[in-house]
């Protein structure tokens, strides 16, 4: 019975994850200015494409990923997330004081320790009485990051909390090009472990969450679902845990196929959960943003949900997988196109390694000043 009552527990918390006095107020990004095209980097990878025989144009046409960025050398995530956290700050008219949470969230950060979010709150003038630290969950730790916010706004332990992440991919991209180019044992089977690396991109993205009650959109996270399938948390690894600065030499493995099957099998037993939560049909659901990992990804994720591709706004073909930052970058960029009308329920839809899925669903109010406040 005592067994029983435990799976009971989690499973009801697992789907009733709602909040009612919680409000996204903006997200934001920001994005480097150095663009590198698919086509260039296939360039670069010669000696491998000429030894298996490999024809151009195959990773772009795997993907559907034309382009992707890449930081200045030298530009730590620290540096470039205190920029977009400004960024966010003078978009929405926040006052400072109110933040007491910053949470760091992405898979980059300057050290093993401290936390980069001690370096970047010290730099924005954040109360010292608030909560500091950095998250890890691989494509989802800004989303995770906004769920541990959204839970001390709904406690009551803060008014307003902000989470930010910035990935860098330069040094994964060059470590990758090496090692395809020089490890001669690499075949066509196994050389495809490595091609994922080639799809990520840099990019940085902030958001602030805040209690209703100094809200100025009234934007409402209404909750949402969480889901972990950890049995395939070896399908896209790293070799070893460093930091994000240009000195780190990184290699990833990816089981890209089987990945994209066991991650969309996850999405959709969460989306069921989504759905509960949030007390929405899908017919309800007006836009989505979701993680950006590539053509095949998107196509058999919407889908498997059942939902029309032209609910999703998509950033992967000019911005590639930029790994924490991509769902809230693609949300901070269709927010600021109009692409949300008043009025629209959202969903965010969350994938990452591990296997784990975060779906958080948003209404927008009507009549809200986007101009001023980013949303």
């Amino acid at each position: 019975m005592c067994n029983a009552l435990k799976l009971h527990t989690v499973e009801f918390f697992a789907m009733d994850m709602k909040y009612t006095n919680v409000c996204i107020e903006a997200f934001a990004y920001c994005l480097p200015e150095e663009i590198i095209s698919t086509e260039s980097l296939e360039r670069r990878c010669a000696p491998l494409y000429e030894r298996l025989n490999l024809p151009e144009g195959r990773l772009e046409a795997l993907t559907g990923i034309k382009e992707r960025r890449v930081w200045t050398l030298g530009k730590t995530p620290g540096q470039q997330s205190i920029l977009t956290v400004q960024k966010l700050m003078q978009q929405t008219g926040f006052d400072s004081n109110k933040v007491g949470a910053l949470i760091h969230g992405s898979v980059c950060r300057d050290y093993l320790e401290p936390a980069t979010a001690c370096s970047v709150h010290h730099a924005l003038g954040f109360p010292p009485s608030g909560f500091v630290y950095d998250i890890s969950n691989a494509c989802l730790g800004i989303v995770s990051g906004m769920i541990q916010i959204a839970d001390m706004i709904e406690l009551g332990h803060i008014e307003a909390g902000i989470v930010v992440g910035t990935e860098s991919s330069r040094s994964l991209m060059e470590t990758t090009i090496q090692h395809l180019n020089t490890d001669l044992s690499l075949t066509r089977k196994s050389v495809k472990s490595a091609f994922a690396s080639l799809t990520i991109g840099s990019g940085s993205a902030a958001v602030l969450l805040t209690h209703k009650n100094v809200s100025q959109t009234g934007n409402r996270l209404l909750g949402g679902a969480v889901y972990a399938e950890t049995k395939f948390c070896g399908l896209c690894r790293s070799d070893t845990d460093q930091s994000g600065g240009d000195a780190m030499s990184p290699l990833m493995e990816t089981d890209s196929e089987t990945l994209m099957k066991e991650g969309v099998s996850a999405a959709v037993r969460c989306f069921e959960r989504f759905l509960l939560a949030t007390g929405w049909n899908r017919s309800d659901i007006d836009k989505t943003f979701c993680h950006q990992v590539g053509r095949a990804h998107q196509k058999l994720l919407f889908e498997s949900l059942n939902l029309s591709m032209d609910l999703n706004y998509s950033t992967l073909e000019y911005l590639g997988n930029t790994g924490s930052a991509a769902l809230p970058t693609a949300a901070a960029m269709g927010f600021e196109s109009g692409f949300v009308p008043d009025g629209s329920r959202v969903a965010l839809l969350g994938i990452g390694s591990g296997i784990n899925v975060v779906m958080l669903g948003l209404e927008r109010q009507k009549k809200v000043c986007t101009e001023r406040h980013g949303l």
